[in-house]
């Protein structure tokens, strides 16, 4: 797909896991890097995001490089989007850390959904169409499922570009502040129908 003249999408391969980890991580507002340090509990091995890259470059499971779709722009990756169609399977998902749980909680309330995990771009290259582009190539490669994804209240710019494209909130969940100067918000499901 290609955004006027200077955006272009292609699906990632695993030598984008260290990208995709790095989008990952500025779409979550570093929720990302923060769940990666705590499952590597001290031990001096791996930084955050070198656990991140790992975690993008398996073949298996939900939200790795096999269901990512970079987009182009000037030359360079402008963002990202991971997506998949959401089964039953998350129901059997046992949450470890609790900050994790409401996110989880709710993407339980959307099975059978194309839930977009990750959605995020560079930015100095915000403002120009590439998140809305993002957006609707998840929408495109949902086929008939409904869609959902999970954002911050906060995050007021997310919310008005998924409201404006046809979401609605479905549920919120309070979120766990990860440290002591960390803002207050929710996490709120968005839903599309199916087209």
């Amino acid at each position: 797909m290609t955004v006027g003249p200077f955006v272009t999408f292609r699906p990632a391969t695993r030598d984008d896991a260290a990208e995709l980890a790095i989008i990952m991580d500025i779409a979550s507002h570093g929720f990302a890097s923060w769940l990666w340090l705590g499952e590597l509990g001290g031990t001096g091995g791996d930084t955050p995001m070198e656990l991140g890259r790992l975690k993008m470059r398996r073949d298996e499971g939900y939200g790795s490089w096999r269901h990512a779709v970079l987009a182009q722009a000037y030359g360079e990756v402008a963002g990202a989007a991971i997506g998949y169609a959401l089964g039953e399977d998350v129901k059997d998902i046992e949450v470890d850390r609790v900050a994790l749980q409401p996110v989880i909680d709710l993407q339980k309330m959307v099975v059978g959904s194309w839930f977009i995990a990750t959605l995020g771009v560079y930015s100095h290259l915000r403002g120009i169409g590439i998140g809305r582009a993002i957006l609707m190539d998840q929408i495109n490669r949902a086929g008939s499922l409904p869609v959902s994804l999970i954002t911050a209240s906060d995050n007021e710019a997310a919310l008005s570009l998924y409201k404006k494209n046809g979401f609605s909130e479905a549920a919120r969940q309070k979120a766990m502040s990860l440290f002591e100067s960390s803002r207050k918000h929710e996490w709120v499901l968005l839903t599309r129908d199916a087209r």
